[in-house]
This record gives structure tokens, sequence and C-alpha cells, in this order.
């Protein structure tokens, strides 16, 4: 099993920045994967990046940065320029390379606005 607990929404101005947080505990040998995902009202939810247990990041949008601290069992979304389009409720996931664990964090809500 594992279990994500989720930090760092709040309210940001434009342009501004924001780092979340997503602390994993549990069975954290069994992570393949772990991303971050967004969703904005009336809007699916969509992958905004993803870090690999080698280490490799994939990040759909140049201003985020997905990295992680081994030691603290947690992965980052540092955020940065912020757009009112990033207002979204934001999600951390971890997933292994078979299938068999699929976890979500309670997600945390970003807002942009002046």
């Amino acid at each position: 099993q594992v279990q994500l607990v989720e930090s760092g929404g709040g309210l940001v101005q434009p342009g501004g920045s924001l780092r979340l947080s997503c602390q994993a505990s549990g069975n954290i040998g069994s992570i393949y994967v772990m991303e971050w995902y967004r969703q904005a009202p009336g809007k699916e939810r969509e992958l905004v990046a993803r870090i690999y247990s080698g280490g490799h990041t994939d990040s759909m949008e140049g201003r985020f940065t997905i990295s992680r601290d081994n030691a603290k069992n947690t992965v980052y979304l540092q955020m940065n320029y912020l757009d009112p389009e990033d207002t979204a409720v934001y999600y951390c996931n971890a997933r292994d390379d078979r299938g068999a664990l699929d976890a979500w964090g309670q997600g945390v809500l970003v807002t942009v606005s002046s």
C-alpha cells in the first residue's frame, strides 16, 4: 500500500510561484512513476508532469518542474509564472510498472487570481 498526502496549494497572483508537495508512505519501493495531474472546473483531468524511479522527468508545461527528495519520500511540483488558466485542483499519483498500484493524493486547490 502507498498513501500520498499533498500540501502547498493556495492562492497566488498571476506571475507568482507555488510549490506543491506530495509525501508518500507505505510500500515506497513499489513505486515506478509519480505524476502530477490537474483538473480545472469543467475540464478533464490532465497530466502535467511525471518522474520515474530512475530519475527521468517529463513536464507538459515548461513553467513547471517536477523533482523529488528521496530522503523525505516527497515529490514536488514547482510552478512558476502562474497564469489564471493554471487554476485547478492538483493531484499526485503513484503507480508501479505492473498495474497493481495506482494511488492518489487528496488533491490541493491552486487558485491563480489577482
